[in-house]
């Protein structure tokens, strides 16, 4: 038998890769290989709910908005003349991921921090999940992550807040003049033009496969998920 074509005997352990993880460790068939911790992807129009009801169900939490790109970032897309926050092209997709598939794994990882003002990331922490059964991932990008999830077989749901526009726009426009975001006319002029595309942006969440809760409908899955285990 030639050199290095010997098959793995009882005395020897299998390859790993530089990663340490064997081939094939996410081969598994669904449900095989207990997760961590599942996630909740929770998504909705900017100023809908989401970070106040990831308060108040006291679960951990990453934020999925401290993936954007830095506002230097070659390829961020533009509309207006200026960077389209609101395209799923000004985020590190690839990233966020990965930071959901670790903790899920581990029950940890490391995630950056993401100044808004200044548009780049600024810091890094640790999202722990100190042992819950349910970490949220919370971001208007969190569509985008539903079938990476589901075909990883970490997703526990994907839920999409919503309300009335008034009420959105209101909420988000005292949100970020509050933290200072953009300059005031900026935010109203960006207020107003996402109030009206609402409805679409909430269609296509949902085509993604996130289902369309009120903020009560979507704090009483969490807490029956948590009770599942």
């Amino acid at each position: 038998m030639p050199e290095g074509s010997r098959a793995a005997g009882p005395d020897r352990t299998p390859p790993v890769s530089e990663q340490g993880e064997q081939p094939g460790l996410f081969e598994l068939p669904p449900g095989a290989r207990r997760a961590a911790a599942r996630i909740v992807l929770l998504t909705g129009p900017s100023g809908s709910g989401k970070t106040s009801l990831t308060r108040r169900v006291g679960l951990p939490v990453l934020a999925l908005d401290d993936f954007y790109l830095d506002g230097d970032h070659p390829d961020l897309p533009r509309r207006y003349g200026i960077v389209d926050w609101d395209d799923p092209a000004s985020w590190d997709h690839a990233g966020a991921l990965a930071a959901l598939l670790e903790v899920s794994r581990t029950g940890r990882a490391e995630v950056p921090v993401y100044d808004i003002p200044t548009n780049r990331r600024t810091a890094s922490t640790v999202v722990d999940a100190g042992g819950a059964p349910i970490v949220i991932a919370e971001g208007i990008f969190a569509a985008e992550l539903v079938a990476d999830c589901r075909e990883l077989d970490i997703l526990a749901d994907a839920l999409c807040i919503w309300r009335p526009r008034g009420q959105t726009f209101w909420f988000r426009l005292l949100r970020d003049l509050g933290e200072a975001r953009k300059p005031p006319l900026t935010l109203v002029r960006r207020g107003l033009t996402l109030a009206r595309t609402e409805p679409t942006m909430v269609a296509e969440l949902a085509a993604k496969g996130a289902r369309t809760v009120r903020i009560d409908e979507a704090e009483a899955r969490i807490h029956e998920l948590v009770a599942e285990g």
